[in-house]
């Protein structure tokens, strides 16, 4: 996958199968329209370009309010590339760029830069100042321009029942399982290993301690039962978002207890797999109650790993 951060990047492409969009986190939706996206190109023997944002346009336009991505923009790339995407354009959108008219977007971006021969669009899709385009508005003007226009249409996505917000909504009170049977995948975290204070280690259950992007979202304060990408390889192992209230902690903290697991991963990035959660976040009488309430989570984890891997 060619990837471009600039629209005044690229030359027209022969054969360009067009869409844009956010496309945060590449849910099944998102899958699907890409997947009719990469199948023209091919069939078309063209290349599919996807045209998309970054900082995401929520986060510029209404940037006191607090939004956050289901995927990194890095992750997006990897999302993209396994999605078998051609050409990625990551336009900088900033206050200025929003104003700009759908007109103007269609014919100087998608028909005059990237040279389209078909645009395709969800259902829903508006672009342009105060999401004045539609699929509506561009069939109506479509003498105006050089490309044919395909839309998704509602019945082909909405019995998937997918939307970014309903997996946001289901991560935010830790219903894993939802909102990775809307994804399609396991909701990940990748993060930098950093320094905590090592009170893990001393109760028997050791902890890397994660700094995640700020605008990632994380799920639910609470235990889960998660994989680990570490040096190339996977490992089982359970983690704990909260502020640890057993052990007075005061600020939030990503921790996780990779099973079977010793290593120095201090500043190494490792990536999170959520597989379900275990427990809700609470505080124990003592920190011998932790100690075994940390070795039934193991137990647990280990069962969700191997019904996981079964199915």
């Amino acid at each position: 996958m060619k990837v471009y951060n600039s629209i005044e990047d690229i030359s027209p492409i022969p054969n360009a199968i067009v869409t844009s969009g956010t496309f945060d986190g590449i849910h099944l939706g998102h899958q699907k329209i890409l997947k009719r996206l990469v199948d023209l190109a091919k069939k078309n023997n063209g290349e599919s370009v996807l045209f998309t944002f970054h900082p995401h346009p929520r986060h510029v336009l209404f940037p006191s309010k607090t939004f956050k991505l289901l995927s990194t923009l890095e992750e997006k790339k990897e999302l993209l590339a396994k999605v078998g995407i051609d050409r990625l354009i990551i336009q900088p959108f900033t206050a200025e760029f929003s104003k700009i008219s759908s007109d103007y977007f269609i014919r100087e971006f998608i028909e005059k830069k990237i040279g389209a021969k078909r645009l395709v669009i969800g259902y829903d899709h508006k672009f342009g100042n105060n999401r004045e385009g539609s699929f509506d508005y561009l069939n109506q003007n479509k003498h105006l321009h050089s490309f044919d226009i395909e839309e998704i249409k509602r019945k082909d996505i909405d019995h998937i029942g997918v939307s970014s917000t309903a997996i946001r909504k289901s991560l935010a009170v830790g219903e894993i399982k939802k909102a990775n049977s809307l994804l399609g995948r396991l909701y990940s975290l990748t993060g930098v290993v950093v320094k905590g204070k090592q009170i893990g280690r001393t109760i028997g259950f050791p902890t890397a301690n994660l700094d995640i992007d700020k605008n990632k979202l994380i799920p639910a304060n609470g235990s889960y039962t998660v994989k680990a990408l570490c040096n190339g390889n996977k490992y089982g192992a359970m983690l704990n978002v909260g502020n640890r209230p057993t052990l007075n902690g005061n600020q939030i903290s990503i921790e996780v207890h990779i099973f079977d697991f010793n290593q120095d991963i201090y500043e190494q990035t490792i990536t999170i797999e959520f597989i379900d959660q275990l427990r809700e976040e609470r505080k124990f009488d003592s920190i011998e109650a932790l100690q075994l309430q940390l070795q039934k989570d193991k137990k647990q984890s280990l069962e969700n790993i191997t019904d996981y891997e079964k199915f």
